[in-house]
């Protein structure tokens, strides 16, 4: 399988694209992640903030970007780390100053300990700092220095910022349309994560622990380079009616249903999947009920994640479904003074499915598993468009109930699948994973 890439003419692109949108009398600066202590002087595995990677594609802590257009010296300025062998030894190679221009093609790089020298005079004369403003408190407060050290030149004839405006809203934009690389690495995630999902179905089987199947996700996911995108949801039973459930600690019992959350990312683009099936093959009548209306109101959705719908209608076709099936199950109750449509416009204007369905039916995707991008635009649901990836995620849970038979009782189902919106209509990235009940029960069969 041939792994794509994004070239490095996509990464130039997308700063002069920014650079273009914020004009030449403004300034942007984009600080990398940090390192995260786990405990003592243990840390987490490193992940780069996505605004950073996106427009940089450089893969380090404690760095700072910076965009100065029409800049003369260079419009693309990068502080980070030196090279230092002694400290490389115990902490891996760093690109360096010399790297961050030969590998990554900023323009000019300066160490990281220079930045409260060297930065504030970038932002001389300029009218606008445009910054990820109120998502860390430290960083704001080095943003803010930086501008009083200008705004102490005054007198000295130097102008200091006078607007200081959140990058978030143009460079998420920006962001929320995905380009042919970044749908190719989003494809190559969902392809690795549809052949470990296929196989975990089938290796599944009664009194194995959750965390045996959440482990093999994770061993899967790095033997071919990845990680997960997100911590995985492995809930049997009755734990798959908790939304983000991550203990993955109990035992898979016979007669009830697996839900898998779990996605592969590739170099930082997410997948997400969620597949729900019996741990021993074979549903039972109520499970293939409820299956089958989650399975029914992912089809409906999926069929107006189209260009020229907007974000909520795919939403308000699964509730649709939902709402009717439930009513037919008696699980909603009906009004015997109402016809079954009448029923069901009241039932969904009650919102009387909220406690079987509780959540919105998909999210934005890409390079963050809950990706970018704003919802709503002039306090309208947004049109979706070409490029735009989402999932599509209706999902019903029966907690035990003195109001709801027995039957019914601990049946969590969601299905989760990634979507393109393409110029046509969609494409289902996630489409190679089955999810009909036969093909399901085929495939855990153990002849």
């Amino acid at each position: 399988m041939n792994k794509p890439q994004i070239s490095a003419d996509e990464f130039a692109q997308r700063r002069k694209t920014l650079m273009q949108q914020i004009g030449n009398q403004a300034i942007a600066i984009v600080s990398a992640a940090g390192l995260k202590v786990r405990n003592r002087d243990a840390e987490y595995s490193f992940r780069q903030d996505s605004d950073f990677l996106y427009l940089s594609h450089f893969n380090e802590p404690d760095a700072i970007l910076v965009l100065v257009p029409e800049r003369a010296e260079g419009e693309f300025i990068l502080f980070c780390e030196e090279k230092n062998p002694k400290i490389e030894q115990w902490t891996g190679v760093r690109a360096g100053l010399e790297g961050a221009k030969s590998l990554y093609a900023a323009d000019e790089s300066f160490s990281i300990k220079q930045i409260d020298q060297i930065l504030p005079s970038l932002m001389e004369g300029k009218q606008s700092i445009y910054y990820s403003m109120a998502s860390d408190f430290d960083f704001d407060q080095r943003v803010m220095q930086w501008l009083a050290s200008v705004k102490k030149k005054i007198r000295q004839g130097i102008t200091a910022p006078h607007q200081l405006i959140n990058l978030d809203q143009v460079l998420h934009e920006m962001r929320l349309i995905k380009s042919t690389a970044e749908i190719a690495m989003m494809q190559y995630a969902a392809n690795i994560s549809i052949a470990v999902h296929r196989i975990a179905m089938r290796q599944c089987s009664v009194g194995q622990y959750e965390y045996e199947i959440e482990a093999y996700f994770k061993y899967a996911f790095t033997s071919y380079g990845m990680s997960e995108a997100y911590t995985s949801i492995v809930g049997g039973g009755k734990n798959a009616c908790i939304l983000h459930y991550i203990n993955n600690d109990q035992t898979l019992n016979d007669k009830e249903l697996l839900l898998i959350d779990a996605g592969a990312e590739y170099q930082a683009y997410a997948s997400d999947i969620t597949r729900t099936f019996p741990i021993n093959g074979r549903f039972t009548a109520a499970q293939k009920q409820l299956y089958q209306i989650v399975l029914d109101a992912q089809r409906a959705a999926i069929a107006v994640a189209t260009p020229n719908h907007h974000w909520d209608e795919p939403h308000q076709a699964a509730v649709a479904v939902i709402t009717k099936g439930l009513l037919k199950l008696g699980i909603l109750k009906a009004d015997k003074r109402r016809s079954q449509q009448k029923n069901i416009q009241q039932l969904i204007k009650d919102e009387a499915y909220t406690p079987y369905y509780m959540h919105k039916t998909g999210h934005w995707l890409g390079l963050d598993v809950h990706d970018v991008g704003d919802y709503r635009v002039d306090g309208q649901w947004r049109t979706l468009q070409a490029g735009m990836v989402i999932t599509v995620e209706p999902g019903l849970y029966i907690s035990p109930s003195k109001d709801i038979d027995k039957k019914w009782w601990n049946i969590g189902i969601r299905i989760e699948d990634d979507v393109l919106i393409t110029d046509k209509g969609n494409r289902v990235l996630t489409q190679d994973l089955i999810k009909e009940i036969d093909d399901i029960e085929a495939l855990m069969s153990p002849s």
